[in-house]
């Protein structure tokens, strides 16, 4: 088995096991947990979701392979395009992309129909941008003028464009940005004064925002969602309520698929309430951190790579997208069971979804061609290791 997956797979199998592992466990609690959903739009047709969500996961894995078998190095030089290209996809995406809950996320693909977040985008362009700058910078990184403010820019103007819609999302691109900043030598002085900015700046367009409420619809929301996390609200918190309910009636052990009753009043049970009804149908032990596991395991063999990875562009690619990947999943871990506000985001790889798949998909791949770019260069050295030394006893005969 291991053979096989050397011959067509390269890079690092455990995490290529670790994404068809997450991709199963998404097959499963999916199709477990659609029939509220199914009998809501399609007449109790759970088959079709399923039809549907498998289809993404394929096609996904096959973006995933396909992106593993390009040099990594390409993606500093596409960076360079692709993070304008993300500035005038949010952009036509706050003007004219599809509303929802007072939130312009989505722009519609005119081929095949289908919805995607521009944010999804921008965040991998965005990450593959500031890897770029920080390695071009590196003499200069420790001058704010000449090495961060160039960086800092881009990080700006995508976040300040995502935050109308998606506040999570651009907090959280936000923090991942700030992290390869801090591992790429920027002084913390400097870094201190860019928090200081971001939040004087929210401060700021939260005073404006509720003067004028237009400018800022989504503000309401937030501001109703911290409150209620924070007072324990249970009728404000209604998700988060529900989400505990299912915990609590999983236990520990694996009670087996089929068997949670939460789908019928859990909102959203096969997205974003995904991890508390894998934890009442497979049990806190098995279900709840056994998906822990599988995500730490991820982020551990990725830092490994870029540990070894002998390019800084590549080390900072596989750990930003490795931490845009990990937070993301622990941020919904985390409103699950009650220690983060409710946000929205996806668990990745299991929670369905449409692009999202395929963008998450697409970064894992980034990571999987710098590993294979490590593993190919170590598979080199033995290599010429082994000829030098069979040379050396060869002239110690003569």
């Amino acid at each position: 088995m291991k053979d096989v997956f050397a011959k067509y797979l390269r890079g690092d199998l455990v995490i290529w096991m670790v994404c068809l592992l997450l991709g199963l466990i998404s097959v499963v609690a999916v199709y477990s947990s659609i029939s509220s959903l199914a009998y809501k739009y399609s007449d109790g047709n759970t088959f079709h979701y399923l039809i549907k969500h498998g289809l993404m996961l394929i096609s996904g894995f096959g973006i995933m392979y396909g992106m593993h078998k390009i040099n990594y190095r390409y993606f500093a030089r596409m960076s360079q395009i692709a993070i304008w290209i993300a500035v005038v996809l949010l952009v036509l995406t706050l003007l004219l992309g599809v509303n929802l809950n007072d939130a312009s996320r989505w722009l519609k693909i005119p081929i095949i129909n289908q919805n995607f977040q521009t944010s999804d985008f921008a965040k991998i362009a965005l990450i593959a941008y500031v890897s770029r700058m920080l390695t071009v910078k590196r003499e200069v990184i420790r001058d704010f003028k000449k090495g961060l403010l160039p960086i800092l820019v881009p990080i700006g103007l995508v976040c300040v464009l995502i935050l109308p819609a998606n506040f999570s999302t651009a907090a959280m691109l936000f923090l991942v940005c700030f992290t390869l900043l801090y591992i790429g030598g920027v002084p913390v002085r400097h870094l201190a004064v860019v928090v200081g900015s971001a939040i004087a700046g929210f401060a700021l367009l939260l005073t404006i925002a509720s003067s004028m409420p237009e400018l800022l619809p989504r503000a309401a929301t937030w501001k109703s969602r911290i409150m209620s996390f924070e007072s324990g609200d249970s009728d404000a918190n209604y998700q988060i309520e529900h989400a505990m309910m299912a915990i609590k009636s999983g236990g520990v052990l694996p009670s087996g698929p089929g068997t949670g009753d939460s789908r019928n009043y859990l909102p959203h049970p096969y997205s974003d309430m995904i991890y508390a009804f894998i934890i009442e149908e497979y049990g806190s032990l098995a279900g709840g951190c056994g998906v822990v596991l599988l995500y730490l395991i991820f982020l551990y063999r990725c830092m490994k790579t870029a540990r070894k990875c002998q390019r800084n562009y590549g080390s900072f690619l596989v750990l930003g997208l490795s931490f845009l990947i990990g937070f993301q999943a622990f941020i919904n871990i985390g409103v699950a069971v009650n220690l983060l506000p409710v946000t929205g985001q996806p668990l990745p790889l299991v929670s369905m979804g449409g692009t999202s798949i395929w963008f998450t998909c697409m970064a894992i791949g980034m990571i999987l061609s710098v590993s294979r770019s490590v593993t190919e260069g170590e598979t080199i050295r033995k290599r010429n290791k082994g000829k030098n030394t069979v040379k050396s006893k060869g002239y110690a005969v003569a």
